[in-house]
């Protein structure tokens, strides 16, 4: 997100100070969550995807916020963990609920890291709340950070989709869903769909996407 557009300004406010209360709870509540949801835990989503890969390898989540998704991650073993996350409330309450988990402050459409730095980049509940119009800067700076892997878990929808975000005054421009891995491959030809699983809701009709990316063809 830009500095200056009203998704930045929103998430980065008061307003994202209560989303991040709102979300903050333990990895065990939100497997609990899931299972309540879909049928099946966040834990076992990731091990479908995941599972096979060494927990030597550098991941990075673009909108960490507390760091949940990556004590996910680290609780399956793997080591080298880091965050980058727009809101400086929960970059900071992060430090007190991670212990070897790198996350920072910062802008997820201009990243501080090197090219090709991580092995996995991967986005969760994240890409819906990006403008359209700024979503492709998004994706242009996980394309360049990963060497390997682009992996995410977003609302799912054949065809872009405006959806109000609960009732408060910033309820519009602000949640989205859409083909997500449709929109990485049409972007960057070179990825290659690795994996790819519809979650439906058990309660009603809608659905969201878990996919890996593969770079390069690997």
């Amino acid at each position: 997100m830009r500095e200056n557009s009203k998704q930045s300004q929103a998430w980065a406010s008061e307003f994202g100070k209560e989303y991040t209360d709102r979300n903050n709870m333990s990895i065990e509540e939100m497997d609990t969550m899931y299972e309540k949801q879909y049928g099946i835990s966040r834990s076992d989503m990731n091990h479908q995807f995941l599972g096979y890969m060494d927990r030597n390898i550098r991941i990075l989540e673009v909108g960490s916020n507390i760091g949940l998704q990556l004590q996910f991650l680290q609780k399956a073993g793997f080591k080298n963990l880091y965050g980058i996350e727009i809101s400086p409330y929960a970059v900071e309450l992060s430090k007190s609920l991670t212990k070897n988990v790198n996350i920072i402050q910062g802008y997820a459409q201009d990243m501080p890291f090197k090219d090709n730095y991580f092995d996995v980049v991967f986005t969760s509940g994240v890409l819906i709340h990006i403008n359209p119009d700024e979503v492709s800067d998004i994706m242009r700076e996980m394309y360049r950070c990963t060497m390997f892997f682009i992996w995410g878990f977003e609302y799912f929808s054949y065809e872009l989709q405006a959806i109000k975000y609960r009732e408060a005054k910033e309820t519009t421009d602000l949640l989205w869903k859409a083909d997500f891995p449709k929109l990485f491959r049409r972007s960057f030809p070179d990825l290659v769909l690795i994996k790819e699983t519809r979650f439906k809701y058990l309660q009603d009709e809608n659905e969201d996407v878990m996919y890996l990316l593969g770079k390069g063809g690997k």
